[in-house]
C-alpha cells in the first residue's frame, strides 16, 4: 500500500518537469505542425554574390537543411515539404502543373531527405539542380495550387500550416496581369484554409520592391508577436536563418490561466517560458528483432494472492500515531488540492522591495489571450501601463497546475523594445518572478579571509576592466550537446567522422594575455610573496600514524534506548537516518524483512512500545 505523498513532487522535480514539457507545449488545436518551402528555381537565383558570396539558391538550401536537422532533433513528427517553381522539368501529382517540381512531399523529415538537400548545395549542387530541375517559365499560381494539393492529401490533423516563398524576383511574371491575378486568387484560397504564407525575399541588383506583387500574397501577422512582412531583403545567410527560425518556430504556451484582479474581474493570460535548458533527448527502448519502439505497461498484483488489482482497489495510506490511515484516491487528491489553477492578485509593492536574492528559479512570462476572454488585451495593457508609470510590481498567489502547491509571485512589468528595423526584440507583458518563502532564506557563514588592501583592489579593477565584454547567451553553445548531435548526424548520414565543433566555453588564453599585458605580474607581486609560483601544487601533507597503525576509523553513530524511547514518544523517529535505525535494530536484536525506513520505524515502535 503506497503512502499518500508517494507521487507528490518537490520543487526541483516540478521545475524539471515544467522544462521537459516545454518542447511539447500547449496547442490551441491539437495536431502536427507543417511547413512547405516554395523555392524559386529561376536563373537569377543561381547568380553568385560579390566577393565569392554564395548564391541565393545555395543560401536557401543551407537554410532548408538546417530546418530539416532541427526538426529531426526537436519535433520529428512535424511535416516538411520542398517544392521548386519556375523549373524546366515538372514533377507533381499526375504532372498537372507545368514548371513545378515537388522535390519532397509533406512528410516527416529524415536522414535521406537531409542527404537529398545536401546534394543541391555548392557548385556541384547548382550543376545537379540545373540538370534535374532546370529553369523555365514561372507560374506562381500553379505552384500555390500544387502546394494546396499537398495539404489536401494529408489525412492527419494539422495544427499549424505555413508556406515560405524564397525568391529574388519581385515581379515573377514580368508584368503578366493574368498570371498575377491567378496567383493572388490562389493565395487568397490558401489563406482561407488556414495556410500562412511568408515571403523570404533575397537580395537582387536594384533592390526588391515588395509592393509590386508580393504585398497581396503574404499573410498578415497572426498577432503582435508575429514579425509580419519585412521590407528589407536578406543578403546574408545568418539574417536569412534568423528570419526563418523566427517564423517557423511556433510560440506555445505552457498554460493558459485566468488572472483574477477582483471579484468577477478576470483576465485570460498565456504563460510562456523565455529560456529553457537544453537537454539530451530521452532514450527510446527498441525491440531488438524489429527495431520498433517498445511500449511499457505497468500492472499491480496482490503480494499474497497474486491476483491483478484494479485501479479502484489500490489504496494509499499514511502512518499516524502508529496507526495506518487508509485513504481513497479522491481523498488524496482533495488533500493535495489548494485551489484551482490561476493567478490571484494580492496587491502592489514598489520595485525597491524586490531584491536580487529573491530570484530562486527561472521566471516565466505572461501575455494576454484575447481569444479566451474578450477584452483581456485591453485590461492587461492598462494594468501594464499603470504598473510602469508608478514603478510597482503586482504581488500574486499562483497555482500553475492542478494539485500543485501555491506560490507567491511578483509580476514585474516589461516594456516593448524594437530595433532599427521596427522588429520587436522584447514583447510587452509581465515577468513572473517566483518569490521565496521564509525558510528558503538562510544565513550563510562565509569563510574568514584576510582583507585586501586598497592597492590590490584597484589593481584587480584594472584587470576586470580589461577583460569585460558584452555577454550574449546565444554566443555560447553546450559542447557536450553539440558533440552528441554531431555524432547522431554522422551516424544517420553515413559520414566517416562527425563535424568538428569549437568549444566556445573554453577561455581564449592568448587573447586574455594580450589584453592584460603586464597587469598579471603586477597583481602577483602585490598579492603573493616573492618567488611564489601559484601554478605549482603544494606538497601533500603526510598522515601521522601512531605505532605504524593507520588512521582510526570514525565511530559509528548510534542512539541509546532512552533516546529512541524519547523519539518514539515525541513521534520523531522519522527524523533519524536509516543507518541509525539499522544500528538500533541490531542493538535490540530485531530482525527486519525490509530495509525501508518505514519498516525499520514500525519494527522499533513495536519493540519499544511492548
Amino acid at each position: 500500500m503506497a503512502e499518500w505523498n508517494a507521487f507528490y513532487q518537490n520543487e526541483d522535480e516540478e521545475q524539471e518537469q515544467e522544462e521537459a514539457e516545454l518542447s511539447g507545449g500547449d496547442y490551441k488545436v491539437s495536431g502536427r505542425d507543417s511547413l512547405v518551402f516554395l523555392v524559386d528555381a529561376s536563373k537569377e537565383m543561381f547568380v553568385k554574390g560579390e566577393d565569392g558570396q554564395p548564391s541565393n539558391f545555395d543560401m536557401t538550401m543551407q537554410v532548408v537543411r538546417s530546418v530539416y536537422t532541427s526538426k529531426i532533433i526537436s519535433s520529428h513528427r512535424d511535416l516538411v515539404a520542398l517544392v521548386f517553381y519556375g523549373t524546366e522539368q515538372s514533377k507533381n501529382q499526375r504532372n498537372s502543373f507545368k514548371h513545378v517540381y515537388v522535390y519532397h512531399d509533406l512528410d516527416e523529415p529524415g536522414a535521406e531527405r537531409v542527404q537529398d538537400v545536401n546534394a543541391l548545395r555548392g557548385e556541384k549542387g547548382a550543376q545537379l539542380a540545373a540538370q534535374t530541375l532546370g529553369s523555365g517559365e514561372t507560374s506562381l499560381g500553379d505552384a500555390l495550387w500544387c502546394c494546396a494539393n499537398l495539404y489536401s492529401d494529408i489525412k492527419l490533423r494539422l495544427s499549424h500550416k505555413r508556406l515560405m516563398i524564397f525568391t529574388c524576383r519581385d515581379d515573377p511574371h514580368g508584368g503578366d496581369s493574368t498570371r498575377d491575378r491567378q496567383a493572388r486568387t490562389k493565395a487568397s484560397d490558401l489563406k482561407e484554409t488556414g495556410v500562412l504564407i511568408d515571403l523570404m525575399h533575397l537580395i537582387k541588383p536594384g533592390g526588391f520592391d515588395v509592393s509590386l506583387f508580393f504585398r497581396d500574397i503574404v499573410s498578415p501577422p497572426e498577432d503582435d508577436s508575429e514579425l509580419g512582412l519585412q521590407l528589407e531583403p536578406c543578403d546574408k545567410l545568418e539574417d536569412l536563418q534568423k528570419r526563418v527560425r523566427a517564423r517557423e518556430t511556433k510560440k506555445r504556451a505552457l498554460a493558459r490561466l485566468s488572472l483574477t484582479l477582483g471579484e468577477g474581474l478576470n483576465v485570460a493570460v498565456g504563460v510562456y517560458a523565455t529560456a529553457v535548458s537544453a537537454r539530451k533527448p530521452a532514450s527510446v527502448r527498441l525491440y531488438r528483432e524489429t527495431n520498433e519502439p517498445v511500449r511499457s505497461k505497468t500492472r499491480t498484483f496482490h503480494t499474497q494472492t497474486g491476483s491483478l488489482l484494479l485501479p479502484s482497489e489500490i489504496k494509499k495510506a499514511q502512518v499516524y500515531g502508529r496507526k495506518q490511515i487508509v485513504m481513497e484516491k479522491d481523498e488524496v487528491d482533495a488533500i493535495k488540492k489548494f485551489h484551482d489553477p490561476g493567478l490571484f492578485l494580492i496587491g502592489f509593492k514598489p520595485m525597491e522591495k524586490l531584491k536580487l536574492h529573491h530570484h530562486i528559479r527561472p521566471s516565466v512570462f505572461i501575455y494576454p489571450e484575447e481569444g479566451e476572454v474578450k477584452g483581456s488585451a485591453c485590461l492587461f495593457s492598462a494594468l501594464l501601463k499603470k504598473c510602469i508609470e508608478r514603478n510597482v510590481f503586482a504581488l500574486c498567489r499562483s497555482v500553475f497546475r492542478r494539485n500543485y502547491p501555491p506560490r507567491f509571485v511578483a509580476l514585474v512589468p516589461q516594456t516593448e523594445e524594437v530595433d532599427e528595423g521596427k522588429v520587436q526584440i522584447t514583447p510587452p507583458g509581465f515577468n513572473v518572478i517566483y518569490l521565496p518563502y521564509a525558510d528558503d532564506l538562510r544565513t550563510l557563514d562565509p569563510p574568514r579571509c584576510p582583507p585586501a588592501s586598497q592597492t590590490q583592489v584597484n589593481k584587480m579593477k584594472e584587470i576586470i576592466q580589461k577583460l569585460r565584454f558584452k555577454y550574449r547567451s546565444d554566443a555560447f553553445e553546450n559542447p557536450v550537446l553539440q558533440q552528441h548531435f554531431r555524432n547522431l548526424e554522422a551516424l544517420a548520414l553515413d559520414m566517416l567522422a562527425p563535424e568538428d565543433i569549437e568549444d566556445l566555453i573554453m577561455p581564449k588564453v592568448d587573447q586574455i594575455d594580450q589584453r592584460l599585458g603586464p597587469l598579471v605580474d603586477e597583481f602577483k607581486d602585490l598579492v603573493y610573496p616573492a618567488g611564489y609560483n601559484p601554478e605549482t601544487k603544494p606538497a601533500p601533507k603526510r598522515k601521522t600514524a601512531d605505532g605504524g597503525a593507520g588512521a582510526e576509523k570514525k565511530p559509528k553513530v548510534g542512539a541509546t534506548a532512552d533516546e529512541l524511547k524519547a523519539h518514539m514518544q515525541n513521534g520523531t523517529l522519522g527524523k533519524l537516518t536509516v543507518t541509525v535505525l539499522k544500528e538500533a535494530c541490531k542493538q535490540f536484536g530485531i530482525k527486519t524483512t525490509g530495509t525501508k525506513k518505514q519498516d525499520l520505524i514500525d519494527a522499533l515502535s513495536e519493540r519499544l512500545g511492548s
